[in-house]
């Protein structure tokens, strides 16, 4: 009995070692990174016969002895026309001889050609995909998405990935651009309360430097492919793209994407330049930290929405003027009156901009006009998505304008 347990234990040990190495060495073949490319970047620009011109970035791969190199490895971009996404992996998988991988997919890139026909089908496309993460970052590009995705080379970062992942997070401290992605789009696109929008981007190009003038008042105008700042050329991110349904159908400034992020109160401070009450035909620079999250009220009257916004800020003097005495409290009291009447008259307008023209709530106000129907069904038959170009707007900013930072008097 003992010979027969022992030949019996012996099959059962061999049985777990086959089973082990056959699931082992599917995994390795299946993830072996000899076996994958990472995707870091998707462009995706229209072509002839209704088909696309899609490029991939990868990133090249360091070498042992290039380990020691402060310079970021170059980038290596396929260019494909196909009829569909996955046609087009597949034919570069057959090409490069590895199988493309889109979990580490940083960035997607529309051409602002294609995203004014819809793009409905490329954004359910990408997000059915389980490889691509939803966190991935969204630009609609004022150029091709090809010569955006060449272009685009980090000043400050070594590695491409981690300029794609981060360049959205000035939008928290200059309020210029936006921060969104894959997933943020499609849940907005199949929403019935807001609608999508994305970053605005373009190329940052000298033509484009020297036709822009830089003024005090003008420069917050900026957007993508506009911008005055000069150096070397690099992706120039800036404003925002606004869509009805999945149709790009226009643009915001800089400025207009700043007063709509302090509605979303997604901006931590920022600067706006006011009319300084001490000194004529002069802007005094204010440095504007917002107090208290923004209080909304949506209501319906006489079956037109009436969206009351109240927003609050604190504000110090950031640019100071030679023999102007900023503990005088008429001098602040005007800057705080000018503050709010400059943020009012722009917010108010970008919320009427989106409404009269774009026909599209970028803003979700959708969500808080849900409280003033009985049920979810009332609310769906009001059609709101429609009826927000209807809307009527009354803005109100507090500011409490203080004395600068640092020098209370000069």
């Amino acid at each position: 009995m003992s010979q027969i347990s022992n030949i019996l234990k012996k099959i059962f040990i061999l049985i777990i070692i086959i089973v082990f190495m056959i699931g082992f060495s599917y995994s390795y073949k299946a993830l072996s990174i000899d076996n994958v490319a990472f995707l870091i970047a998707l462009g995706i620009d229209s072509s002839d016969n209704n088909n696309y011109q899609f490029t991939f970035q990868f990133t090249k791969p360091i070498s042992s002895g290039e380990s020691g190199s402060s310079e970021a490895p170059p980038s290596i971009d396929y260019i494909v026309n196909a009829s569909s996404i996955g046609s087009g992996i597949n034919l570069l998988n057959a090409h490069i001889g590895k199988e493309i991988n889109l979990s580490h997919c940083k960035l997607v890139v529309i051409s602002e050609e294609l995203a004014r026909k819809g793009i409905y089908k490329e954004i359910y496309t990408l997000t059915n995909d389980i490889e691509l993460r939803p966190s991935s970052n969204i630009v609609i590009s004022k150029c091709s998405a090809n010569y955006y995705i060449t272009n685009s080379k980090p000043v400050f970062e070594n590695l491409l990935p981690n300029y794609y992942e981060t360049f959205p997070n000035s939008s928290e401290f200059t309020g210029y651009n936006v921060k969104t992605n894959i997933g943020d789009f499609f849940d907005s696109l199949v929403c019935t309360s807001r609608e999508p929008y994305a970053i605005l981007g373009g190329i940052n190009s000298e033509s484009a430097n020297a036709s822009t003038s830089i003024n005090s008042q003008k420069d917050v105008n900026e957007k993508a492919n506009s911008s005055p700042v000069e150096g070397n050329v690099n992706s120039d991110n800036s404003g925002m793209a606004v869509f009805k349904n999945d149709v790009l159908v226009g643009e915001l400034n800089s400025l207009e994407t700043l007063c709509f992020l302090t509605v979303q109160n997604k901006v931590d401070h920022f600067l706006i330049s006011v009319p300084n009450p001490d000194e004529k035909n002069a802007y005094v620079d204010i440095y504007m930290t917002p107090d208290i999250a923004p209080k909304i009220d949506v209501k319906i009257v006489n079956g037109t929405p009436y969206i009351k916004v109240k927003l609050k800020f604190e504000g110090n003097i950031y640019s100071v003027a030679k023999n102007t005495n900023y503990l005088d409290n008429s001098i602040l009291n005007k800057l705080s009156e000018n503050c709010n009447s400059y943020l009012e008259s722009n917010i108010s307008n970008c919320l009427y901009k989106t409404s009269k023209n774009f026909k599209s709530d970028i803003n979700g106000f959708g969500f808080y006009a849900r409280d003033d129907f009985l049920t979810l069904n009332d609310y769906k038959n009001y059609n709101w998505n429609y009826k927000y170009k209807d809307a009527v707007f009354d803005i109100t900013v507090e500011s409490n304008v203080k004395s600068s930072f640092l020098l209370n008097q000069t």
